[in-house]
């Protein structure tokens, strides 16, 4: 791992090379954004870059600044090869857990894109119910540069979803914490009750309406 960050540090396409090199040039980096907060759906995004051409400054998209994510992801749009979205809505979540929502949102991006990829790279720990083929790198979005461009479109696409969501919902403060457990939003879900966009199984839902 170490070895992987620094060579990654050298040329932030370290691991994409290592398969353009031998003929694979159609490679999906594949990251979620939205497993932890109280509200509004698990989205995902499947990035293939073009082959040689780096995204300068993409990096972990929780290490960026909303504004940075923005840039970065309006230069992921423009220079990648292919980018997709999935999602599993709340009542998804709900229904077969988040771990398996997140593998549906992901499966979802893949099956959209408009290149079949050749190789699938994720973050994260292995997942057995994705249905692709992938290869899984704990803290890929560090070491990966297209899952690091995956996670940014994730993040950006997610928190402009819930910034709309917030006008039709409001009160619970989505603009600002775009679904997660801050004191306002908890504060509204026990003032307000739940809304179709919130995740009824999660333990912070269930205590503040006092299931």
């Amino acid at each position: 791992m170490a070895l992987e960050s620094a060579s990654r540090l050298q040329d932030p396409l370290a691991y994409e090379w290592r398969f353009w090199s031998r003929g694979v040039h159609v490679l999906a980096g594949v990251d979620e954004a939205g497993r932890g907060p109280l509200a509004g759906p698990v989205l995902a995004a499947a990035v293939v870059l073009r082959p040689g051409v780096p995204v300068p400054g993409a990096t972990d998209s929780k290490k960026l600044a909303p504004e940075e994510r923005e840039s970065l992801n309006q230069q992921i749009l423009r220079s990648a090869l292919a980018v997709a979205l999935g999602a599993a809505s709340a009542r998804e979540i709900d229904r077969i857990n988040i771990r398996r929502a997140t593998a549906l949102a992901m499966s979802r991006a893949l099956a959209r894109l408009a290149l079949c990829p050749d190789h699938v790279v994720i973050d994260g720990l292995p997942v057995p119910e994705l249905g692709w083929e992938h290869e899984a790198i704990v803290d890929g979005d560090r070491i990966v540069h297209s899952v690091a461009c995956a996670s940014i479109v994730a993040k950006v696409c997610r928190d402009r979803l819930m910034r709309r969501l917030a006008a039709r919902y409001p009160g619970y403060g989505w603009h600002t914490n775009v679904g997660y457990a801050t004191e306002e939003h908890r504060e509204a879900l026990r003032r307000l009750g739940p809304t179709p966009h919130h995740r009824l199984t999660y333990g912070g839902v269930q205590l503040d309406l006092g299931l």
